[in-house]
């Protein structure tokens, strides 16, 4: 199963260098590393995203993760999304999808 984890050009540069993600300072806040269902990804994208003019989504093999993986409810949303727990590497990354900002998600994405 795929699962998408968004994040700014720098945050990927970043990730290529070490070979793993530990989180964004929203994700180390949360104590989880954010993630979202194909479906959840454009939504996502807009709601947190919005104003940022480019944008690196990452797909994960949630199955390489194993228990790393929970699918937890976001109080404010009302619905389950993927958290990882610790830091993701980048064997799990199946695929890497440059959109020009938040609107242009859905279109950088294979259909669900």
């Amino acid at each position: 199963m795929l699962i998408y984890k968004i994040l700014l050009p720098a945050e990927w540069a970043a990730f290529e260098a070490a070979g793993r993600f530990d989180g964004s300072p929203f994700d180390h806040s949360s104590g989880f590393i954010h993630c979202s269902s194909r479906e959840q990804t454009g939504v996502t994208a807009e709601l947190f995203f919005g104003s940022e003019p480019a944008l690196v989504v990452l797909a994960i093999e949630a199955d390489a993760l194993g228990p790393a993986v929970r699918w937890e409810e976001a109080p404010d949303r009302g619905e389950l999304f993927p958290h990882i727990y610790g830091s993701l590497p980048r064997s799990a990354v199946s695929g890497v999808y440059e959109a020009a900002g938040a609107a242009d998600v859905e279109r950088a994405l294979p259909p669900a």
